[in-house]
């Protein structure tokens, strides 16, 4: 059985202004290692789900997620709402 490259994909959301969060970058391979050197040294934190990226990647740039990644996608984001709390009650 083949494995599949390595993926990565960023996310963007304002509850204010999107529907739902989109996909603004995203890649495989190469450009994966890239997309989490560049979040590593801006110090975004790096959510690890690789069956989730390989998806993410699949959808294109730009594209909002699909209701049937929701579940998914919201598990992201209330990790990334626990980092800001701990980090904003140090």
């Amino acid at each position: 059985m083949e494995e599949k490259p390595k993926a990565a994909a960023a996310l963007a959301y304002d509850p204010e202004k999107d529907a739902a969060p989109r996909v603004v970058a995203a890649g495989r391979g190469e450009l994966a290692a890239l997309i989490e050197k560049v979040a590593a040294a801006h110090g975004v934190p790096v959510y690890r789900d690789p069956e989730l990226a390989f998806t993410l990647t699949g959808l294109g740039l730009g594209s909002k997620i699909p209701p049937a990644l929701y579940e998914a996608v919201a598990a992201v984001i209330a990790w990334v709402y626990q980092l800001e709390r701990r980090v904003a009650g140090r």
